[in-house]
This record gives C-alpha cells, sequence and structure tokens, in this order.
C-alpha cells in the first residue's frame, strides 16, 4: 500500500503539474498540512520533503517551501530501487575498484588539460570570498607572525578548533565534547581513520549504492570487503536490505552513509530514517560512520540533525562523526574533522601513529571563521548561487539529452545523477566526451556491482556559461549518435 504522505505529495504534485500550483506561489505550511488533510506532523513534513526531492518545491530558510519553476520544462524524477537486499557481489575475490578507477584517471589525464569538466563535484574558485580569507588570514598572521615557522609538539587537535567545532555542532543539534574533536586532513582522512578503527581485513562494510567511488576505494585498499545495499533517490540507503546484511553476514562492522545530499543521488534522509537507522547499529553492535560533508549545502527551512543527535550512548556511541570544510570554507585547506565515539581512543592513536602534529594554522582560520556571523552569509550566498546553477544545468539536460532521460532536483549541492535511456553506455559516452574535451562521472565509477551503466553524474559547481551549455549540447548529441547506432536501418522495399 502506498504510505500516506507519498498519497498527498501526488496530489500536490498533479496540482502543479495542472497549473493549480504555479511556480513561486508558496505552498501549505506544515501545520497547515496537518489541519488541511488531518494528518500528523510528521506525515505533513514527509510530503513536502519528498516533493522537495521530487524538485516540485524548493525550500527557502526561514520562510517556507515554494512551487519550483524550470522554465516550464519538467523531466521524470528519479525512481526508486528495484530491490531492498543488499546487491549481490562477491565478497572473496578482489573487485578492482582502484583499477577501474585509475583507469578512467588515466584516461584524462592522457586528454591533456581539459576545456571543460563536468566530473568534479566541487564548487568554482568564484563562490568563495577570497578576499575575506586573505583577511582573517593576513590577521592571524599578525597576532602570531612565527604560527608557520612553529611546530608545537604536542600530538593533539587545537584546543581554539576543538570549542569552534562544537560550539557549531551545537547550530546542528549535536552536543559534542571539545576534547572528542579531533582535526582531520579533510573529510577522506575522517573516513579512512573510521574504517581503521572499526575493522580488519577481511571484515565488511555496508555501504550505500550507489556511492562515492572514494569511499569504495578506501574499503578496498585496507583489505576489507564492501557489501552494497540499495539506496532511495528520496530517503537514503534501505533499512530493510541493511537488516537483511545486519543478520546475515556476520563479519559486517559497520555501515557508511552519506545522510545529507547523497552522493551522487542527491538524497536528504528523513529524521526518522536517521533515527531509526541508529536503533539498527546499535542493536546490530555496528558503527555508523557518518559522513556529513554535504549537509549545510542544502537548502532547508529547518535545521538538519546529523545521525550523531540520535547517539544517545555518549562515550560509547555508535556513531562516528565525519565532516569537512573543504568544499565550504576554503577548499586549499583540507580542513577536516571528526567525533569518533566509543572508538576516540583509538581514532587518536591513528591518527598520531600516521601524521603525528596537526596543522596549527589551518584549524585557526577554519575555527576563526566557522565562529563568524560571515560563515553562514558565505553559505546562504553559496547555496543560493548553486540552486540557480543546479536549475540551469536541469533546463540544458532537458533541451539537448535524449527522450526518456530521468533526473530530481536535489534540494541543495553540486551535482547532478541522472538515469539515461536504456542503451547509452556512460562509459562509451565518457571516452568519447573526452575527445571533445570534456571530462564527465560514469555510473560505473559509482559501485562494485556492475551496475549503473546507464547512469551519469555531472557536476553543477561552476557557473553557467556559453561553454557549458555548448558541453550540454555536445552530450546530448553523443548520447543521439549512440542510440541511433543501435536502430536498424530500414528495409528497402522491392521495386
Amino acid at each position: 500500500m502506498t504510505p500516506l504522505y507519498r498519497q498527498l505529495a501526488a496530489l500536490y504534485e498533479q496540482a502543479i503539474a495542472a497549473g493549480s500550483l504555479t511556480p513561486g506561489m508558496r505552498m501549505p505550511s506544515v501545520r497547515e498540512l496537518c489541519q488541511r488533510h488531518q494528518v500528523s506532523l510528521t506525515t505533513a513534513l514527509q510530503v513536502l520533503r519528498h516533493l522537495e526531492s521530487q524538485g516540485r518545491v524548493e525550500a527557502r530558510e526561514r520562510v517556507g517551501y515554494f512551487v519550483r519553476g524550470l522554465g516550464g520544462v519538467v523531466l521524470p524524477g528519479a525512481r526508486e530501487p528495484e530491490v531492498h537486499e543488499p546487491l549481490a557481489s562477491d565478497l572473496h575475490v578482489f573487485a578492482g575498484i582502484n583499477e577501474r578507477i585509475s583507469v578512467f584517471l588515466d584516461k584524462a589525464r592522457r586528454a591533456g588539460p581539459l576545456p571543460l569538466d563536468l566530473g568534479s563535484a566541487m564548487p568554482a574558485p568564484s563562490l568563495f570570498d577570497a578576499k575575506a580569507l586573505n583577511r582573517l588570514a593576513q590577521g592571524l598572521l599578525r597576532e602570531q607572525p612565527d604560527i608557520l615557522v612553529y611546530g608545537p609538539s604536542a600530538p593533539t587537535t587545537h584546543p581554539e578548533f576543538q570549542q569552534a567545532m562544537a560550539r557549531h555542532a551545537l547550530t546542528f543539534g549535536v552536543c559534542m565534547a571539545p576534547a572528542d574533536i579531533g582535526a582531520t586532513h579533510g573529510n577522506s582522512e575522517a573516513v579512512n581513520l573510521a574504517l581503521d578503527a572499526v575493522a580488519e581485513p577481511g571484515d565488511v562494510i555496508a555501504v550505500e549504492s550507489p556511492t562515492f567511488f572514494g569511499i569504495l576505494q578506501a574499503i578496498e585498499v585496507r583489505g576489507l570487503r564492501a557489501l552494497e545495499i540499495p539506496c532511495s533517490p528520496h530517503t537514503g540507503i534501505s533499512l530493510e536490505a541493511l537488516e537483511l546484511a545486519a543478520r546475515n553476514e556476520p563479519r559486517l562492522r559497520g555501515v557508511v552513509v552519506v545522510p545529507h545530499l547523497q552522493m551522487p543521488q542527491g538524497s536528504v534522509m528523513p529524521d526518522a530514517h536517521k533515527e531509526r537507522l541508529v536503533a539498527l547499529c546499535v542493536e546490530h553492535g555496528l558503527a555508523l560512520i557518518e559522513d556529513d560533508i554535504y549537509r549545510e549545502f542544502v537548502e532547508s527551512p529547518h535545521v538538519l540533525r546529523p545521525a550523531k543527535a540520535w547517539d544517545r550512548q555518549g562515550d560509547a556511541g555508535q556513531v562516528i562523526y565525519c565532516a569537512s570544510l573543504s568544499k565550504s570554507f576554503a577548499p586549499g585547506l583540507r580542513q577536516g574533522w571528526m567525533s569518533a565515539g566509543r572508538w576516540q581512543a583509538r581514532v587518536q592513536m591513528l591518527k598520531f601513529a600516521r601524521t603525528r602534529n596537526m596543522q596549527t594554522w589551518s584549524q585557526l582560520l577554519a575555527a576563526r571563521s566557522v565562529d563568524s556571523s560571515a560563515y553562514e552569509r558565505h553559505m546562504r550566498r553559496m547555496r543560493a548561487q548553486l540552486r540557480v546553477q543546479r536549475e540551469q544545468s536541469a533546463r540544458a539536460v532537458a533541451r539537448y539529452f535524449p527522450a526518456g532521460t530521468r533526473l530530481s532536483l536535489p534540494p541543495g549541492g553540486l551535482s547532478l545523477w541522472l538515469e539515461l535511456p536504456v542503451g547509452i553506455s556512460s562509459t562509451r559516452l565518457y571516452d568519447q566526451a573526452l575527445l571533445s574535451g570534456i571530462r564527465i562521472a560514469p555510473g560505473p565509477m559509482f559501485t562494485n556491482t556492475g551496475r549503473y551503466e546507464h547512469f551519469l553524474r555531472l557536476s553543477c559547481g561552476m557557473p553557467f556559461t556559453t561553454q557549458v551549455e555548448e558541453g550540454y549540447r555536445t552530450l546530448g548529441a553523443l548520447m543521439a549518435d549512440q542510440l541511433a547506432a543501435q536502430q536498424p536501418f530500414p528495409s528497402r522495399k522491392a521495386a
């Protein structure tokens, strides 16, 4: 039976399609939906979030939800996964994700400098306030002129950084002790440390499917085995499939999730889903490695709490929280951070064994930036500009890509995940696009199961220029050529 929130969401989707609700019109609030349809606050919120995940409405901070417009162009939304159990893959053989990723990257390297990169999920440099960052850095140098030539001997994260990130965590509903916060070299090191802390070679780690290829690489190089769990483009990882895995895989040690703007699908996990996920991990003794690098890119009228907010175990907590300022604050600093719950002492030991002392310079810059009101103003500007770029990119997809292409506009973020018509190979498209000076991210990069050959991730991090639009036109033409090559020639009538 279709859930009640999906039934109500379908009603509003019909109203939008029929023109009863027009672009820019304010949607009923959560409380208005409760009164109008006699439903709970949770159901009303699910309705709006589902419409948002489908690209039908957009959330505006402190204002509410509004009907989203795409210039009259509406693409089919992303589909739910067809299976609700762990995806089949041989856990006892070398999967070779590093080799396959290396092949993709080597092809791009041999192609030389590319005029157009639609494959990297990074904001363009123009989206950062370099002048403000330079002023902050100069002020820090004046205050501590020896900071770049002084190497601290203590193997600890700087207290000012710990305190600043603890205050920052409070803004999204999580209370962390400053002493439990550790600085890392970007988000990748945080996830890598978490994997090392919870698993040994031969153990199994559950991941979302599709997932960021860097997570698959990190699992493989450690001699661990990745078990892919189907992921909904609307609610995130399938808890039913994860429950099956927890009961049937004796060496399952943890699960890695991206709850906000899941990479590459762009889903935002509902609070009820996060709460159930934490409870499931507690019940089965699994480490929940929460990669929350994209939370601040979500456009939402309410505070988005990470799964860590439901981790009530204190020092014995099951959630290892990983985050970074690399995409939001200053990519060049690669400043990440984490709080590892019951594995905190082990993570600190592993961190010291690898890198010894932390970099004070980047920690202090990050701490003082996040503590200032300018940080949130910067993020609001960035979210607004990225929304424009995503919508422009979606229009280009609708205009130039073949009929049958599907996507859902995520409520934030740096990329679009597309399902292409059956018959189009994104691997072949990758090779063809390189010859035209365009880099993309084909679907098979995001799995170890051989799936997603007709899926594609495209970056929306750069301003939508005429060059970018021409790139979309070129990709559409290449896909049209692939489809045309599959069509049989019409038979000639006998004279």
